[in-house]
């Protein structure tokens, strides 16, 4: 890939949000629509006459608009416009149990469907230019059903650490998700509140020494900082009911391969702890085998060196990612 552009470094990060980045987010039209049943769902866009193109920004679990505010300047000044949308029952949109701190969702096709009209009801009607998705995480699983329901053309996907399985460390996937179906079911019986997973509890800080997301302190504690200072983005671990709606999703995924018609390309952080990287594998051999011309090989780009986070990671590890997306998108331009 023969871009390679540097951004807004780590040693800038500080007075770059006071300043220049500040400035652009005050550009940004900031509103909300109503989603499934009535949910509250909030979203941002940054919008240049002049530019030809633009981004749709899919955030992962617990993550906020707020908190791409960096990426969404590199991006802008790239010649994209941005759109990006807060998932419900996270970031500044509705919340879904009496706990707030809960993650949860009641079907995973609430996120689907609430993307599907982000993207075809206000991006395309607001800016009418290519569009293009840069996904991260769990926000990837679901851009990725999204493209197997899709009605319009997307130019292409960038996929960052897709969340396609999870990391279910040393006890077997089948166990886990059989304990996982039958404390639902006991939840479901006993309680109108959803409960936890086992283990996970209400937002906490950890230290940047404990934490398995980047390896750049300062982009941690510029987000630590950013949910200090607005509670509101605030969100804990996850629900039984998330776990059960998002191992559903991934096998849909899987199902669906053929019903995809945009060129994919998926990142791997390679230290990732957070999701299992070999799904990822998985879905680029299988995708590749049906639908090579969407996605052309049969493993994922591979980050050495980083965590989970890959756009939130040191300079060196972030410019890869950024460097990546940015060369997918402009083979794609013409689609």
């Amino acid at each position: 890939m023969a871009i390679e552009i540097s951004f807004s470094s780590e040693q800038q990060l500080t007075e770059n949000l006071a300043t220049v980045i500040a400035d652009f987010w005050q550009t940004g039209h900031f509103s909300h629509f109503k989603g499934v049943d009535q949910v509250r769902i909030n979203y941002v866009y940054f919008i240049n006459a002049a530019h030809s193109k633009k981004i749709i920004i899919v955030p992962g679990r617990c993550e906020s608009y707020l908190k791409y505010q960096e990426l969404s300047y590199d991006l802008f000044l790239q010649g994209y416009n941005i759109f990006i949308i807060d998932h419900r029952g996270q970031g500044l949109s509705q919340r879904l149990q009496k706990n707030l701190h809960k993650g949860y969702v009641t079907h995973f096709q609430d996120y689907i469907t609430d993307l599907k009209y982000f993207i075809e009801e206000i991006s395309v009607k607001v800016d009418k230019t290519p569009t293009f998705i840069l996904a991260h995480s769990m926000g990837a699983a679901i851009a990725t059903r999204y493209l197997q329901e899709k009605t319009i053309s997307i130019n292409a996907a960038l996929l960052a650490s897709p969340m396609f399985g999870f990391n279910t460390g040393s006890l077997p996937k089948y166990f886990t998700q059989k304990l996982i179906q039958v404390a639902n079911f006991i939840n479901k019986k006993v309680s109108e509140h959803a409960w936890y997973f086992f283990g996970q509890k209400n937002y906490n800080v950890i230290t940047f020494e404990e934490n398995h997301l980047t390896h750049s302190k300062q982009r941690y504690s510029a987000f630590a900082n950013l949910y200090q200072t607005t509670p509101d983005l605030q969100l804990g671990g996850v629900t039984l009911q998330w776990l059960i709606e998002g191992i559903e999703a991934q096998k849909a995924i899987l199902d669906n391969l053929e019903q995809i018609t945009t060129p994919l390309l998926v990142l791997q952080a390679k230290e990732d702890t957070v999701i299992n990287n070999q799904a990822q594998h998985i879905f680029c051999q299988q995708l590749n085998n049906i639908k090579p011309q969407y996605c052309t090989s049969t493993e994922p780009v591979i980050i050495e060196g980083a965590y989970h986070e890959l756009f939130f990671e040191t300079d060196t590890i972030r410019n890869q990612a950024i460097n990546h997306c940015l060369a997918w998108f402009s083979l794609h331009q013409s689609r």
